[in-house]
């Protein structure tokens, strides 16, 4: 292995935090990462890396050493995709983020018929509430509410139109009651996102006089998705989107509450980098997903 070589396997290294895990992602043995590690630190006579039980952390020299390995390793990355894109047939690692309620009820469900069309491509997919910045942690592509779009460069394509709605589980309207406006349902537990004041306020619309209101109550998740299951648990009474909640209302699990209460409409939508000559594998993955959902009736997508 040359020294190229051997830059690019201490850069995974560093990143992964320790030499087991590196191995793991490049399909090598821990004990060949540590030989090209010692054989690098020959070459460059300095110790770089800082080796514990725990894991790898980079020293001085071995932190100013990476940030020019990250660089080639960054320039060897747009090498190897331009090479792969030259046939336009998606391939390769498709690293993409999902919403935690979005991902589990609809995302994941339809991942087989992609993986079907696309056979080269391999997918790694994180659930999760927070804003991700796809530059700076790599990912492909994310899928939250269009909102959420923070960095100008980043494109946007809707995937669907989101309805949110009020809902309570039949055991928590049997104990407490089924409020009829804004000021009964001021004396309910209401499910709030953890630390999101903006998803917590539950604007109303001209029934209730355009006052505002907001979300409180004794339970809070840090997800949609958590606020969807204690809801059906019976604590109290929740804002979700619809594509959670229609066939709950069919099968009689939830109860809608307050029907009249139509707040506007968010937009789904998958955020990727700006860039002219998009992978074909994100490409492929952006279609597919608007076959899937636009246009499609929430109370016929994939409830679970």
């Amino acid at each position: 292995m040359d020294i190229s070589a051997q830059m690019l396997t201490f850069a995974t290294v560093v990143e992964r935090g320790s030499i087991s895990a590196a191995a793991r992602t490049i399909g090598q043995t821990p004990s060949a990462v540590s030989k090209q590690i010692g054989l690098l630190e020959d070459q460059v006579h300095y110790r770089l890396l800082n080796r514990t039980r725990t894991g790898v952390s980079p020293t001085q020299e071995g932190q100013e050493f990476y940030e020019k390995c990250k660089a080639m390793a960054e320039k060897y990355k747009e090498a190897e995709a331009l090479i792969l894109n030259l046939d336009g047939i998606p391939r390769g690692m498709l690293k993409i983020a999902s919403s935690v309620a979005f991902g589990k009820s609809q995302l994941i469900p339809v991942l087989p018929a992609f993986l079907e069309e696309n056979p080269d491509v391999q997918v790694s997919l994180e659930l999760t509430d927070r804003v991700v910045d796809l530059q700076s942690e790599g990912f492909d592509a994310t899928i939250c509410f269009a909102e959420q779009r923070k960095i100008p460069d980043i494109m946007v394509r809707r995937i669907m139109q989101s309805r949110r709605v009020l809902c309570a589980s039949p055991t928590y309207l049997e104990r407490r009651g089924n409020p009829k406006n804004f000021e009964e349902l001021r004396q309910h537990n209401c499910l709030r996102i953890a630390g999101n004041s903006n998803r917590n306020s539950w604007d109303d619309s001209d029934p209730f006089n355009g006052q505002g209101f907001e979300a409180k109550g004794r339970f809070e998740g840090n997800s949609t998705d958590v606020i969807y299951r204690a809801a059906l648990a019976g604590i109290g009474i929740a804002r979700l989107p619809c594509y959670l909640t229609d066939r709950k209302f069919h099968s009689g699990e939830l109860v809608h509450v307050l029907p009249e209460y139509a707040p506007p409409s968010t937009d789904i939508a998958i955020m990727f980098a700006d860039k002219r000559n998009l992978a074909p594998k994100i490409r492929a993955f952006i279609d597919f997903l608007v076959r899937q959902f636009r246009d499609v009736p929430e109370f016929q997508m994939t409830g679970s």
